[in-house]
This record gives C-alpha cells, sequence and structure tokens, in this order.
C-alpha cells in the first residue's frame, strides 16, 4: 500500500499559499452558494417564486406514486437486452478475451447504430439559432461517435503476434540522447541509465542542441560520446539527423533526456530486427513520478498516467492493423530504414509520428513491443503538461498540410489509413468537449434547446447506450482508466486544445517547436490562470445555469409527479460543474520541493554512525536521501552527525547526513539525506532505482463505482485539506 510520509512536518507552519489554497476551495462553493441565491432572486423579481415552491412541494409529496408515463413492456427492449447481455460476458471473462472481447464489441457498434438513429429524431428544428446550435452540437457529437467507432471496429480484427526472430551477428547500437534544456541532473541520471545497458555491442551519444559547457563536461565525466551543431534547426528531428551523418550503429535507440531504460532494454527489442522487413520497435513510455493530475488531486496510489490509456489499449490495435505510432522516444529503428527516408521527418513538430508514417509508407514492419522496459519523467505541473500536449496536436494536424499524410501517402493499406484517421479524429473531438459543457447553458441565457426527447425514450435508448459504455470502458481497455476520471482529463485542456487545433487549420506551421520543462521544483501553490479562467468562467455559468434550469424544471412539473421537458439539462448542468470542480482543483499545482523522486523500495541497509553499526530496511530511497526503519533504538548526538549506507546486496555504501530521528513508534525512523558520493557509487545508486528489469509495472484504474466515490470524496474534502502541502510520495515498484 501506498502511502505519504512528511518527515518534517513536527516543523510546518501553515503558509499563507496554503491558506489561500484553502480560500480558493471555499470560493467554489460560495459560486455554487451565491449563483443559488442570484437565481433565486431572479425567480422573485419574475413573480415565479411562489409556483417554483408549489412545484417543488408537488413533486415531494409524489414521489411514492406509481410512474405512469414507463411500462414494463417500454423498458424491456433490445436495446435493455443487448446491454444485459454485454454485463454477462463481462462477468464470465473479467479479462477481455478474442470472444467476449468480440461480443461486447459487437454489442456496443450496435447499441451505437441504434443511438445514433434515435439522435437524429432529437434534433430541434425550431427556428435558425436553434437549429443551428442543434445541429451543430449533433455534428459534433458525430465526430466522436465515428472516432469510436473506428476504434471499436478495428477491435474486430486479429493477428498473431509478431515472433523475434534470430538474429545471425550482433548488430551495433548507437543509443541517442537529445537534450535542449534539461537540467544536468536529469541527463546526468539518462546517461549513466543508457551506460548500464546489458548488450555487448553499442555506445551512447549525448546530442547537445543548446551548445552547454557544463553538459558538454558532464558527458566527458561519463566517459559519453558528446554531439553537439552550430544550429537548431528542425528541432530535435534536425538533432537527430545530425547524429545519424556522425554515427555508423546498425541500429539507433533514442531515449528523451529524461527517459531511463531498464538493463533489458536491447535484449528485448533487438531480436526483432532479425527480420529485415522491421524498421523500427517501440516500447511503451513508463514514469518514475505521478502526473500532475493525480499529484494535485491527492490520487498518486489511485490514478495511473494519463498516457496508460494509449500505450495499454491504442497501441496494441494498432500492432494489430500494422499502424503503429512511433512516440518519440523508448524506441529502435534499423539505420538503413531511416536513411531511405532521408533521416528523421523534419517539416513538422511530430517528427515521431510521420517517421513512423513514411517507414510503413515504404513497406517497412513496425513493432510495438508492450513491456514496459524505461521510465522518464512525467510533466510536474499542469502548465508543462499543457505545454506538451498542445505542441502533440499541433503537430500531429500538420497532417493535413504535409506530403507524409497518413490518408494520402501511397504505399498504406486501407486498414492504417483508417486507424490513423482515427489518430487524427481525436483531436477534434475536443471541439466536442467544448460543446458539452456549453449545451446546458443554450437553454438558461438563450432559451434553445438542442434535444428534444421525451423521458421515455431517454430511458430506452440514451441510458443502456451510456451505461454500456461507462461499464465496458474500464474493462476495453485493460484497467488503464475509468470513464469518470477520464472525463476530468480531458477538461482541463478541452479549451486550448479546440483553439489549438482551429489554429493549426487556419495556420498549420504558425508556431515551432517548444520543449516540455523538466526539472523543474515549487515551494508552494500556484493556480494556472491562463488555463483556468474559462473554467473559472465556466463554472460560474453553470452554477446559475444548474439553479435556473432546476427551477425552470420543477414550474413545467405542476400537474405531474416527474420533471418535464428539461431533467435532461439540470442534470447535465450538475455533471458539467462536478467535473469542471475537479478540474479547478487540479489547476492549482500542489508543491513539489523535492526534484527527486521516491520510490517505495524495501532493501536491508547497515547504517554507520560514531563507530557503531544499525541494522535497519529501507522504506523510502531517491537519489537525494532515504528513509530508514532500524531494528534497534538509535542513540546518536546532537546536532545529529553524519555516517555511511551501505545497501546490502547491492555494493552501494553512500555518505550520509542524519536528517530526522522518530523513535516514536516501535521501531525507530530515521531520514538520511546523501552527501556527494563517487561516481561509482552514483552509477549503482542509479541502477538500483531505475534499471532494474520488470520493475515498472501497471497499476489497475479503479472502477466506476469506485471512481464516483473518489470524486464525492475529493469534493468533500481535497488534497489541500488533508493536510501539509510537501510532502514526499514515494512511486511504488514491483507492484501489479
Amino acid at each position: 500500500m501506498r502511502k505519504t510520509i512528511t518527515p518534517e512536518s513536527s516543523q510546518h507552519t501553515f503558509s499563507s499559499p496554503f491558506v489561500q489554497a484553502r480560500l480558493a476551495v471555499l470560493a467554489m462553493l460560495g459560486v455554487l452558494a451565491g449563483s443559488a441565491l442570484a437565481v433565486l432572486g431572479w425567480f422573485t423579481q419574475e413573480g415565479k417564486l411562489l409556483a417554483l415552491v408549489q412545484a417543488g412541494e408537488g413533486w415531494l409529496n409524489s414521489l411514492y406514486r406509481t410512474p405512469e408515463f414507463i411500462h414494463l413492456e417500454q423498458l424491456c427492449t433490445p436495446t435493455l437486452s443487448l446491454w444485459l447481455g454485454a454485463l454477462g460476458v463481462m462477468s464470465l471473462s473479467p479479462q477481455p478475451r478474442p470472444w467476449s472481447r468480440s461480443l461486447v464489441v459487437l454489442t456496443l457498434i450496435a447499441l451505437t447504430g441504434q443511438y445514433y438513429t434515435w439522435r437524429l429524431s432529437t434534433l430541434n428544428l425550431a427556428g435558425w439559432v436553434t437549429s443551428g446550435f442543434s445541429v451543430g452540437l449533433l455534428g459534433l457529437e458525430t465526430i466522436v461517435i465515428i472516432s469510436n467507432l473506428i476504434l471499436l471496429f478495428l477491435m474486430l480484427q486479429r493477428q498473431p503476434p509478431v515472433p523475434v526472430a534470430q538474429v545471425e551477428a550482433v548488430p551495433s547500437v548507437d543509443v541517442f540522447i537529445p537534450t535542449y534544456n534539461e537540467p544536468a541532473f536529469i541527463l546526468q541520471r539518462t546517461v549513466i541509465g543508457c551506460q548500464a545497458l546489458d548488450y555487448p555491442c553499442y555506445r551512447v551519444y549525448l546530442l547537445d542542441d543548446t551548445r552547454r559547457p557544463e553538459v558538454r563536461a558532464l558527458a566527458q565525466e561519463l566517459g559519453c560520446n558528446y554531439i553537439t551543431r552550430p544550429d537548431n534547426r528542425h528541432a530535435k528531428a534536425g538533432n537527430l539527423n545530425h547524429a545519424l551523418s556522425h554515427t555508423q550503429g546498425d541500429l539507433i535507440a533514442v531515449f528523451d533526456a529524461d527517459f531511463i531504460p531498464t538493463k533489458n532494454f536491447l535484449q528485448r527489442t533487438v531480436g526483432f530486427f532479425g527480420d529485415p522487413q522491421i524498421a523500427l520497435v517501440q516500447t511503451p513510455q513508463s514514469f518514475y513520478n505521478c502526473d500532475p493530475i493525480a499529484r494535485n488531486l491527492g490520487l498518486e496510489n489511485v490514478l495511473t498516467n494519463e498516457e496508460e490509456v494509449f500505450y495499454r489499449h491504442v497501441e496494441p490495435i494498432r500492432q494489430v492493423v500494422g499502424s503503429v505510432i512511433c512516440s518519440g522516444t523508448s524506441f529502435v529503428a534499423r539505420r538503413r530504414a531511416l536513411e531511405q527516408t532521408d533521416g528523421f521527418f523534419t517539416d513538422s513538430l511530430s517528427e515521431d509520428y510521420f517517421t513512423g508514417v513514411q517507414l510503413s509508407a515504404l513497406g517497412y514492419g513496425l513493432v510495438y513491443l508492450n513491456e514496459k522496459l524505461s521510465a522518464g519523467l512525467a510533466a510536474e505541473n499542469i502548465g508543462a503538461q499543457a505545454i506538451q500536449r498542445l505542441r502533440w496536436a499541433r503537430g500531429t494536424l500538420q497532417a493535413f498540410f504535409i506530403k507524409a499524410n497518413p490518408l494520402t501517402i501511397p504505399g498504406l493499406s486501407i486498414l492504417q489509413r483508417l486507424a490513423h484517421s482515427e489518430g487524427l479524429l481525436h483531436w477534434f473531438t475536443n471541439l466536442a468537449r467544448v460543446a458539452f459543457l456549453v449545451a446546458p447553458l443554450a437553454y438558461s441565457f438563450f432559451g434553445v434547446i438542442p434535444i428534444r426527447a421525451a423521458a421515455v425514450d431517454l430511458i430506452r435508448f440514451f441510458v443502456p447506450y451510456y451505461l454500456l459504455q461507462l461499464t465496458t470502458f474500464s474493462w476495453l481497455n485493460h484497467r488503464s482508466r475509468s470513464a469518470f476520471l477520464s472525463d476530468i482529463y480531458e477538461v482541463i485542456l478541452a479549451f486550448p486544445l479546440a483553439v489549438t487545433v482551429i489554429q493549426v487549420l487556419c495556420n498549420p506551421f504558425g508556431r515551432g517547436f517548444q520543449v516540455t520543462p523538466k526539472g523543474n521544483s515549487s515551494h508552494q501553490y500556484r493556480f494556472n490562470w491562463p488555463l483556468g479562467w474559462p473554467l473559472v468562467l465556466l463554472f460560474v455559468l453553470t452554477a446559475l445555469s444548474l439553479w435556473r434550469n432546476l427551477g425552470f424544471c420543477l414550474i413545467n412539473t405542476l400537474d405531474s409527479w416527474y420533471p418535464k421537458g428539461l431533467s435532461l439539462g439540470w442534470l447535465w448542468s450538475t455533471y458539467n460543474l462536478i467535473i469542471l470542480a475537479l478540474a479547478l482543483l487540479v489547476l492549482l499545482d500542489v508543491p513539489a520541493p523535492d526534484p527527486y523522486p521516491w520510490f517505495d523500495l524495501s532493501r536491508p541497509v547497515r547504517l554507520r554512525v560514531a563507530n557503531q553499526d544499525y541494522w535497519g530496511n529501507t522504506t523510502m530511497i531517491s537519489e537525494g536521501g532515504a528513509l530508514v526503519t532500524l531494528t534497534s533504538n538509535l542513540a546518536v548526538p546532537l546536532p545529529l552527525p553524519s555516517g555511511t549506507l551501505e545497501v546490502m546486496g547491492e555494493g552501494v555504501c553512500l555518505p550520509v547526513q542524519l536528517e530526522f530521528v522518530d523513535c516514536q513508534g516501535e521501531l525507530p525512523q530515521v531520514q538520511l539525506r546523501f552527501l556527494p558520493a563517487p561516481l561509482a557509487q552514483t552509477r549503482l545508486l542509479i541502477a538500483l532505482l531505475y534499471c532494474r528489469p520488470g520493475q515498472w509495472k501497471s497499476l489497475k484504474a479503479p472502477g466506476e463505482l469506485q471512481a464516483l466515490g473518489i470524486i464525492l470524496r475529493i469534493l468533500l474534502r481535497p488534497r489541500i485539506f488533508s493536510g501539509s502541502p510537501a510532502s514526499i510520495t514515494p512511486v511504488q515498484v514491483g507492484q501489479l
């Protein structure tokens, strides 16, 4: 079980930023209450307050009546039967199997078709404004449905896994580490990790695109080859191509400046190149720190990284149809194949994606090896994550304006083009997400009803379709993400991504390559206003919309036991308000004062202090220090002295400074800070922390009911109410 430990908690005092963070949450509650009072005042001025009260009393008094508008034969429809059948299949097959996945996918396709046919009948064409809004909303929803249907169709394709061929001779490998502005301590761990690879014939190259003297000195200290160039033309792609022209290895392995391979990375990937038609082997991206969304919500132990869905669900589907995406790091490519495409693609910000497209168009095979053989640094705050995602969106959508467009480039099959079209459509779904957030406001402020449907039709067509989407989402993606929590991820960047989509269509090459900031630390809460102001405005408007829609709904109820007409509106507003509240909490970056990730790793150790040996086990460890539980009492003078820590069986022996001693528990705990150590010891420590084969495991996302409970818990008690704003949160390894 993961845990959060704060050794410095005894010295903690609530700082002004911490108090301000709490006030930010209280402000959201104040907006909700204030909007209720404002809407109540509006109803009073309109003379509808009495009708509102009477409607509410009538509805509450009649809740025990028989629902006259719903008949049993209307509920026992083929739609409901399909939903129940899919639930039965998933209960018989808790893990997707070819037969069970096919049945569930076919059920989803059938229900989607039925839902969309019904959805066409809900268009409201009363007037130009209403018609435009109703048709526009359906059009954007159609993009989402088509994208989902393509993925479902691709899931029905079957192909045996690609066998690993035997290589007759050991190919030489050039390991490239492109860097632009990453701090030296990040580069050091990456270079050392690459130098620890267990392979007989490889060379590591540090490709410095900023020509920094300290990076050159680091490469010299570590015994790493150093390559630079006089300019930064074509950004990362140009950097890689320049290195290609100065090296001779048979294969090229590429790791971003913050990605560290496990020792067996080349052993697991090189074998595929025994087949001369294989040009590239891509492995999934893992991360040795939590992404900012999980960290800001206090869900480090619950949420998987945002990219888990892609690498555990989407890439395996693409493998089947031969459209694997090269993701820019943690891959190996054949030099001869790259030379046929004139190196890495330079006409787009997504050089990795289009390099893979060009290789596929030449008839080469791209392999996705679904083994976690490396780990990198996830974006450390929500602003850095936004920079990264917007670059991906801009680079991918440039496909429509370049020769490597996967929809038109010669040489790809229909299935390959279909898979790539889903990847392009994915970014347009952000336009639909914005529309779904705005839609409930249409009636409240403009009197527009974009969806016209009776309650019985919602139950017959929408509810089974929605529930099946909800219940199968996590099952199909191998428990990498729950649908409720996935919505939070989508809403946070919905507006900037929607703007980026429009900008690219109007000016595809208006912005250059922007590197994701890495290696930053912070000591206070920070709200990201550039990303937050649209959501703050929408939160206020949605709060007003919620109460107004609910009021109109009750007034229209008067002669009926159930809300008429606008029940969908206020339920929709309620859901949007919850997701927006969570998104605003995510935009409040939690302090992260320690630049080193901590690992929940237990190893026997010997601590030597004042010529006395103490035995114990590490409970957490990082590059900067360790937390050790001792088996005997520790008697040391004040001020706390220095000593040495030996990790038994690993060869690691480091000088340490005692920082904190806790003797209140059953066993004493001591927090240690590592002092500067010989390079050989630093290498052993990094290998212990980052390079052990099999150490990066996949967490399972919570189920939908559990996710709903988590959401409610966060709303009732956000992370900033739970204690110290600065804490050590270990990355747990070795857990399934």
